[in-house]
């Protein structure tokens, strides 16, 4: 397949404005670190709200659903969709917490809240620990995606799409800072938006497929549109379901969906112009990535089903695709193959924008974190504001080299996000409870890190091994790691002392002030549970008014308007404060 002048003029467009952003935006990056990190916290929800969006839109989740849909189905989803709550948790109960602190970095928190050397070795180690390897695992995730995309519909080695698409993300990250990032976000995501939907509605128009009617009726689609998982199938009911909601959402550490917040979901947060932007920001972002968003990709996902009905055909269709690239999440990449002259060049230019995004947001995250919390704090204190920035922008452009060449020791979307969990399961109870439980201190968070992480190397290694030490599968792998890891933690929270009064007492006076902690809490619970319904309905809604199931549908919708007046009810009495 080839591109044509319209197609390569409307990808050369974006790339030409998003260096223009950047460029703009640097006049005001530079200034200082506070301007180059976060804006000078003077952005409002909206374009927040919009940047989360954006950023999770990486180019390896499109891949990523229609891999989950084409081994598992629709309710293969479950194993993201879960960590909603995870999110609703963040927008009732941490949003407002994060804004108050007035810290530049989440990773600040620990010498804001624990004391002594060991809280600024804690926020010296989770600096490179975050910053710079999870980082780069999480960022090669996204650039093998992009280069399965490039493989299959540019024709081009992994290699080069790296250099290509790394030249320019790092200059407009370099130059423009958060603002250049978040205005990007901001166009990427209208386009990626609106390449998707029309994608979707030009490929089940096929005459190979022949509408949604007709694709709702192959043979090899109809058992795979059931939103909730088959009860009688115990290994799906509990790999699909009953771990992501018994143990997954509250116990896993993952990037956009932190427990409590924290990475550059918090950096958003923290960005705002105020307290009641950081909250709206978090909630638009919720409603968006999990109701709005995902069900063009499953329809692209059971649309493969039928030109691609297995991982063979793909392979012989593109045989360019090297052996360690294959996989089912290559597949939404194949079927765009499919779009025309215009649509192809607008399609393309948002999965361009959806890594783009990602990637640039992960690297002023991490190099804000090596920044403020490793340089700044470790290495020379009286950094002046021009050399951090300096420094930031030579960190970008490292951050990028080390996670493209990563990138090629990893194979699928699915690996990755396997990977990610593993490594943040067992943590995610320590984070929130760490705002209210005083017990908790610096070795708490350093022993679950380091249990976490050692117990994640193993499986991935064992699992690569022609000979594995262990097989078990991997939901209990998961299980393992978050018992283990959580076992831990808290004997050596309960084993070491908490953290100075001292410390503690400032800490809650600057989070909480005057007033109760646990202040308007059940408002609270009511809100969160609320919106995690009102969410879910609306996201069940659309599945159901593109089924056809209209009083279905209908019915969700209503259910899911009642919840968001029952929150702004909330918000108007301010029961929610």
């Amino acid at each position: 397949m080839k591109l044509t002048l319209l197609d390569y003029s409307i990808i050369i467009v974006f790339f030409i404005v998003s260096l223009l952003i950047g460029i703009r935006a640097s006049k005001t990056a530079g200034k200082n670190s506070s301007e180059f990190f976060l804006s000078g916290r003077n952005m409002p929800w909206w374009l927040l709200g919009v940047s989360m969006v954006a950023t999770t839109f990486a180019a390896d989740t499109p891949g990523l659903v229609t891999e989950l849909v084409r081994n598992n189905g629709v309710s293969g989803n479950w194993v993201w969709w879960a960590m909603l709550l995870t999110g609703m948790l963040t927008v009732f109960f941490y949003a407002k917490l994060w804004r108050k602190s007035g810290i530049t970095t989440d990773l600040e928190f620990y010498e804001l809240r624990y004391s002594g050397k060991t809280a600024g070795f804690l926020r010296g180690f989770r600096a490179i620990y975050l910053g710079v390897i999870f980082n780069i695992i999480t960022m090669a995730g996204v650039c093998l995606a992009g280069a399965k995309i490039a493989a299959i519909l540019l024709g081009i080695s992994q290699v080069e799409m790296l250099v290509y698409s790394s030249i320019i993300v790092v200059i407009y990250s370099s130059l423009g800072g958060l603002k250049g990032v978040l205005l990007t976000d901001f166009v990427q995501f209208i386009i990626a938006m609106i390449g998707s939907v029309w994608a979707t509605i030009y490929i089940v128009n096929l005459p190979e497929i022949g509408g949604i009617g007709e694709l709702l009726s192959q043979p090899n689609v109809s058992n795979k549109l059931n939103i909730l998982p088959d009860f009688s199938d115990t290994e799906s009911l509990i790999t699909l379901f009953i771990i992501p909601f018994a143990v997954q959402w509250w116990s896993t550490w993952y990037p956009g969906a932190e427990p409590g917040g924290g990475g550059y979901i918090a950096q958003r947060m923290l960005a705002a112009k105020d307290e009641k932007n950081a909250t709206w920001a978090t909630l638009f972002f919720n409603f968006a990535h999990y109701a709005l968003r995902p069900w063009p990709w499953i329809v692209v996902g059971l649309a493969s089903l039928v030109l691609f009905p297995d991982l063979q055909s793909i392979n012989e269709t593109f045989p360019n695709i090297t052996k360690e690239m294959q996989g089912e999440d290559v597949a939404y990449a194949a079927m765009m193959t499919y779009l025309p002259v215009g649509l192809l060049g607008i399609v393309l230019t948002s999965l361009i924008a959806a890594f783009m995004s990602t990637i640039s947001t992960q690297l002023n995250w991490g190099s804000s974190y090596v920044v403020n919390d490793f340089y700044a704090r470790f290495i020379n204190t009286n950094a002046s504001e021009k050399q951090k920035v300096v420094v930031g922008r030579i960190t970008t452009a490292l951050l990028m080299l080390c996670a493209a060449l990563f990138s090629f020791y990893l194979q699928s979307a699915k690996d990755v996000f396997d990977l990610l969990l593993q490594i943040g399961a067992g943590t995610g109870l320590l984070f929130i409870l760490r705002w209210f439980w005083h017990r908790i201190n610096p070795y708490s968070e350093i022993a679950a890190m380091i249990i976490s992480f050692s117990i994640a190397i193993f499986f991935f290694i064992n699992g690569k091994l022609d000979d594995p030490f262990i097989s078990i599968p991997g939901y209990m792998q998961l299980v393992l790691g978050v018992s283990i890891t959580t076992v831990g933690w808290v004997l050596v929270t309960l084993l070491t002392k908490p953290t100075q009064e001292e410390t503690l007492k400032n800490f809650n006076t600057l989070i909480f002030g005057s007033e109760n902690k646990f202040k308007n809490i059940g408002s609270k619970v009511v809100a969160f549970f609320t919106g995690t319904i009102g969410i879910y309905c609306f996201l069940f809604a659309t599945g159901n008014w593109i089924y056809g199931e209209t009083v279905k549908a209908v019915i969700l919708s209503v259910v899911s308007i009642v919840c968001m007046i029952i929150i702004q009810q909330l918000w108007k009495r301010k029961l929610l404060e």
